[in-house]
């Protein structure tokens, strides 16, 4: 049996749900929806990491978020970004573990109230497969999985996060302490979210 076609109007009146968020977030990402696929990546020094965290406590407006802390695990380093960015006002809706194989993922996920919000913090530190991030998304396609790459020069680290990029629907780079939009849902060229405005001044002496 052939699978079904859709027509233009049946496909215009789908509707989704997408993130309320508005503002500087609004203005560098439009509205994702709330099961997309992230990817991030940028070099080492570029305020990926602060991004990362600051992301994290804004989706928690929205739901739970689990960070997967597969690099640094709960380091003095996690933990100095855990107090610049005040996380222990999101206590109820943050949580973090270090270890999860992808069949424990899975289990913790399929328990009554998971996280929506799925960080992993790297996909190289995580020994993940793309094939493992396809489960993922086939099991839970309800779910936001956020996946954090190393990077070599200007691209995701390795083939498997590189394929992982074509299939984000919002694609961010960090660069210089901003995160460029570089995805499905770019609002405009061009468009970024300002990660540290001193460090900006400090290197550059220009926000624009």
């Amino acid at each position: 049996m052939a699978k079904r076609a859709y027509s233009p109007k049946e496909v215009l009146q789908k509707t989704y749900t997408t993130l309320p968020w508005g503002g500087e977030w609004a203005c560098a990402f439009g509205y994702p929806s709330t099961n997309e696929t992230w990817l991030i990546h940028g070099p080492s020094g570029s305020g990926k990491s602060s991004f990362v965290m600051q992301l994290a406590k804004e989706l928690t407006n929205y739901g739970t978020v689990l960070y997967l802390s597969y690099e640094e695990g709960v380091s003095q380093s996690f933990q100095q970004r855990l107090q610049r960015f005040h996380m222990n006002e999101v206590q109820g809706r943050f949580r973090i573990v270090t270890s999860d194989t992808v069949e424990e993922l899975i289990a913790r996920l399929k328990n009554r109230k998971s996280p929506k919000f799925v960080i992993i913090d790297s996909f190289q530190s995580s020994k993940w497969t793309y094939e493992d991030t396809e489960l993922l998304r086939r099991t839970f396609p309800r779910k936001t999985f956020i996946y954090i790459s190393w990077e070599y020069k200007g691209q995701p680290f390795g083939k498997p996060a590189q394929k992982l990029k074509y299939d984000a629907g919002v694609k961010v780079r960090c660069s210089g302490y901003r995160a460029y939009c570089q995805g499905r849902f770019i609002p405009a060229a061009g468009a970024h979210y300002v990660i540290w405005k001193e460090g900006i001044l400090k290197t550059s002496n220009n926000l624009d």
